[in-house]
C-alpha cells in the first residue's frame, strides 16, 4: 500500500478489537463509518465510529475537541482522509495508541449504547435514480410509455420531509389520508391500506456550497460525506390520489427510516464501477458528464429488504430475505444527483440526505417496493410462515440490508435500517 488512505483499505489490515476481523463483520477496520450515540444516563448525543461490535467516541479519544457531527461533515476531504488515517492506526492490532484509547474508556459495546440519527438532518430530497423500478411502476399506469420524455434527460426528484426522518428501530403508525376508490365519488380520509416499503441508498452532504454557485460534477464528490440505507415508506393509496400536479405530500412524510451510520466513500474505494448509458439512450448534458464519473461514477453494492411480521415475532421465526438488487444498477450517479441540485444555484449545507429512489432489479423478483412485488397489488405473495402479502400490515417489521464484497477486500456492511409499522390513529373529530 502506497500511501496511508491505501493501507487504511487493505484487507490484511486486523484491528485490536477481535470482533472486527470476522468475515461477516459489518464494521471492518477498513470500514470505520460515523454516527451518533450515547451511554445511559448521558444527555447528549456523541460521535461516535462503528468497529466491529464496539463503537468509538472520537471525542474520547482525544481526535476530535467537540460533539458536533455537522462540524465534522464539513470538514475538506484532506481533512476527513487524515482523520480516518488517525483513526484506523488507532484501533489496528497492536497500536499502542489504541491502549490508551482503551484506558480512558473510548471504546463502548455498541449493544450498550443508544443510536440517533447520525446527524442534524436539514434538508432531504428523494431522487428517482431506479431505472427498473420506474419502468415497472410506469407500466402499470402507462403500459405503452412507461418512462416520462425527461426520465433519460433529468435526475428527477422532490423536496421531502426532515422532520419524520428516524434512525433503524422506528416505530410509527399507520398514515391517515385521503383516498378515492375507483367507485366512488368522492374521496374518504381513513388509514393507509396500500402501505409500502421503498428500498433506496441515502447520500449525506458534507461540504457546502455557497448560495448561487454551481457545483461542477468534477467536484460534486468532493461535497459528499458518505451513504445510508434508506426506507422511504409509502401509503400508496394516499399517494394516488394526492400525487398530481405537484408530486408526493402526505403519503411519504409520515416517516422514513434510515440506518444509524454514515460510510464514508474512502471506505467504498475499492466497491466504484464504471457507469455506463445502454446502447441508444441519449448522453448526459454536459454539466452532468465527466471522465470520473464514466469511469468509477457507480457502485457495487448490494441491497437486500428482509420482513419480519408480527406472527413470526411471536413465533421466534426470524425474519426472510424479500428481493435483492444492487445500486450499479441505478440511472444516475451520487455526483450527477448533486450536480443537478446545485446546477440552478441552489445552497446544499452539510447533513443535507439526498434519498436514490426506490433501487429495483431488472428481474420481477428484484422489485424494491411490494407496489412491484405485487404487481400493484393484484398478486399476492407467502410468508414462508403461510401468511401472505400485498402490502404490509400491522405488526410487520421490514430491514433493509447493505454491503459491498471483492474478491481480495474486505465485506464493508451498512448496518441494518429496520423499521414497524403501528396501528393507526383514530380519526380526528369533525
Amino acid at each position: 500500500m502506497n500511501t496511508p488512505l491505501e493501507r487504511t483499505l487493505d484487507p490484511a489490515l486486523r484491528s485490536r478489537v477481535a470482533s472486527a476481523n470476522l468475515p461477516e463483520c459489518d464494521f471492518p477496520i477498513q470500514n470505520l463509518p460515523f454516527g451518533r450515540f450515547r451511554l445511559p444516563g448521558q444527555e447528549h448525543w456523541r460521535i461516535g465510529v462503528a468497529i466491529g461490535d464496539q463503537v468509538l467516541d472520537l471525542q474520547r479519544a482525544g481526535l476530535v475537541d467537540h460533539d458536533d457531527m455537522q462540524r465534522v461533515m464539513a470538514l475538506a476531504r484532506a481533512e476527513r482522509v487524515a482523520l480516518r488515517v488517525a483513526i484506523s492506526q488507532g484501533l489496528e492490532e497492536g497500536s499502542s495508541q489504541g491502549s490508551e484509547w482503551e484506558r480512558r474508556e473510548a471504546l463502548a459495546p455498541l449493544a450498550q449504547v443508544e443510536l440517533t440519527v447520525p446527524c442534524t438532518i436539514g434538508d432531504y430530497t428523494d431522487f428517482y435514480t431506479g431505472i427498473h423500478h420506474a419502468t415497472t411502476v410506469g407500466k402499470l399506469f402507462r403500459p405503452d410509455n412507461p418512462l416520462l420524455p425527461n426520465y433519460k434527460w433529468v435526475p428527477i426528484g422532490y423536496h421531502g420531509r426532515a422532520s419524520s426522518i428516524g434512525v433503524s428501530g422506528q416505530h410509527f403508525r399507520r398514515p391517515l389520508g385521503q383516498a378515492m376508490a375507483p367507485d366512488s365519488a368522492a374521496p374518504v380520509l381513513g388509514p393507509s391500506r396500500r402501505l409500502d416499503f421503498e428500498l433506496e441508498l441515502g447520500a449525506f452532504i458534507g461540504q457546502p456550497n455557497h448560495s448561487g454557485e454551481p457545483v461542477a460534477i468534477g467536484d460534486a464528490e468532493e461535497h459528499l460525506f458518505g451513504f445510508t440505507l434508506l426506507n422511504d415508506w409509502s401509503a400508496r393509496d394516499i399517494q394516488a390520489w394526492e400525487y398530481q400536479p405537484l408530486g408526493p405530500f402526505l403519503s411519504k412524510n409520515f416517516a422514513t427510516t434510515i440506518s444509524p451510520w454514515i460510510v464514508t466513500p474512502e471506505a467504498l474505494t475499492p466497491f466504484r464501477a464504471p457507469f455506463a448509458r445502454p446502447e441508444g439512450d441519449p448522453a448526459p448534458l454536459p454539466y452532468l458528464d465527466s471522465a470520473h464519473n464514466r469511469a468509477a461514477g457507480a457502485l457495487d453494492i448490494t441491497l437486500e429488504v428482509w420482513i419480519q411480521s408480527a406472527a413470526m415475532a411471536r413465533a421466534g421465526l426470524p425474519a426472510e430475505r424479500l428481493m435483492t438488487s444492487n445500486y450499479r444498477d441505478a440511472y444516475w450517479t451520487v455526483a450527477q444527483m448533486i450536480a443537478h441540485h446545485t446546477v440552478n444555484g441552489c445552497k446544499l449545507r452539510s447533513g443535507d440526505l439526498l434519498g436514490s429512489g426506490t433501487l429495483s432489479g431488472p428481474r420481477p423478483e428484484q422489485g424494491g417496493s411490494l407496489l412491484e412485488l405485487s404487481a400493484g397489488g393484484k398478486q399476492s405473495f407467502t410468508l414462508a410462515n403461510g401468511e401472505e402479502r400485498c402490502w404490509l400490515e400491522d405488526g410487520d417489521t421490514v430491514i433493509l440490508r447493505g454491503f459491498c464484497q471483492r474478491p481480495g477486500y474486505r465485506r464493508i456492511g451498512f448496518g441494518d435500517c429496520a423499521g414497524t409499522v403501528l396501528p393507526a390513529p383514530e380519526l380526528p373529530a369533525g
